[in-house]
């Protein structure tokens, strides 16, 4: 779930990781420098001097972005540049175009180059490692879990600390999940400074996670009302990366009921909004039903709160009939890449249909 706050101000940081680079092929082949400029989240620009006996003719960017997956991805970049036996060259990877990466975010690259004479060689390898270096960082660190911040004083980090590891407590009590990896979260100042950090965000967004990266990045002022916000956004953005790390497969997605009554179950008690929402749709007899709440919840206001606020009753039902034990067993089973209906049924016994009505009827 993504928090709503206000608008946008996007100022982008120029940040240069320079590699000290001599390799020489027996072909003649020498690269003497390599370099990554990252100009935060924009783009990065990789670029390479190196020189042979021949005209280098060829030069390919491979890089690869450290996250979880199932399959190792590597991308290729051709470099245009003039043949010659001396080259400067580079190449810009737009993310504008791609898609961003969130700070704390790695990216492993390397180059191949090809001369004239048919030489070739593979550069070793080299790490970036993405920051948001706008703000000077501090950080806390508990267990798994990291806080970057960089606008208030030590209670603040450790008061929302203690939100994040009250929050697992929580998630570990409902469901049996745990935080099998490490994880950071970026705490904002402010929301327009945590905008300026994506790639065309909603300008509602307050708070997000990048489960495959383990980071969480929130806006969160030092105000009495945005703390208490804060809190409950970090408990929600850090259950749905321990439960991606938990249920990740290649074959299946959580239904969305579950991903995000589980994030609503670990906030704490259900906030008035939503039990006003929960109300209408009694009076009106407009529940969304379960099958309808597996797709992602709709873009009209008054449809989301009563899709997040049906979510957090149906997982709560769930847990209190049938326990955290049948709940991790369920969310096992998804990992398997067990089909919706499918899952519920070998766990209790029923499919969704019922568990629309069962959840109603309570």
């Amino acid at each position: 779930m993504k928090r709503v706050i206000l608008p946008v101000l996007v100022i982008l940081l120029s940040l240069v990781l320079v590699i000290p680079v001599a390799v020489r092929a027996d072909s003649g082949i020498v690269v003497s420098g390599s370099s990554a400029q990252v100009n935060f989240p924009a783009e990065i620009t990789f670029s390479i001097t190196a020189a042979s006996d021949a005209s280098i003719t060829n030069i390919r960017l491979h890089y690869s972005v450290e996250r979880t997956s199932f399959v190792q991805v590597t991308a290729e970049a051709y470099v245009n540049f003039t043949p010659a036996k001396s080259v400067d060259a580079q190449w810009v990877w737009d993310m504008r175009r791609s898609g961003g990466l969130p700070p704390g975010a790695d990216v492993v690259y390397w180059w191949t180059i090809t001369d004239a004479a048919g030489n070739k060689i593979e550069t070793e390898s080299s790490l970036v490692h993405i920051e948001d270096e706008r703000y000077d960082w501090k950080t806390i660190q508990q267990g798994q879990v990291t806080l970057y911040w960089y606008e208030g004083d030590d209670s603040f980090a450790e008061e929302l600390m203690a939100a994040a590891q009250d929050a697992l407590v929580r998630l570990a009590a409902n469901t049996g999940a745990e935080l099998e990896k490490p994880a950071k979260m970026y705490i904002y100042a402010h929301q327009e400074d945590l905008l300026g950090a994506m790639i065309y965000p909603q300008e509602w967004t307050g708070g997000v996670a990048f489960s495959q990266f383990g980071i969480i990045a929130i806006g969160i002022g030092t105000t009495e009302s945005q703390l208490e916000w804060g809190k409950r956004t970090i408990a929600h953005e850090l259950t749905h990366l321990v439960i991606h790390q938990l249920t990740e497969n290649p074959y299946n997605y959580l239904p969305t009921w579950l991903d995000e009554g589980l994030a609503m179950s670990s906030e704490g008690e259900l906030e008035l909004s939503f039990v006003i929402a929960l109300s209408w749709a009694e009076a009106n007899n407009s529940y969304i039903s379960v099958r309808s709440l597996c797709s992602p919840f709709s873009a009209y206001i008054e449809q989301t709160m009563l899709a997040y606020a049906e979510s957090y009753k149906i997982v709560a039902y769930l847990i209190k009939e049938y326990g955290s034990e049948k709940m991790l067993e369920l969310l096992n089973t998804f990992k398997q890449g067990s089909g919706y209906d499918e899952a519920l049924m070998k766990v209790y016994g029923f499919d969704m249909d019922e568990l629309n009505s069962l959840w109603l009827s309570e």
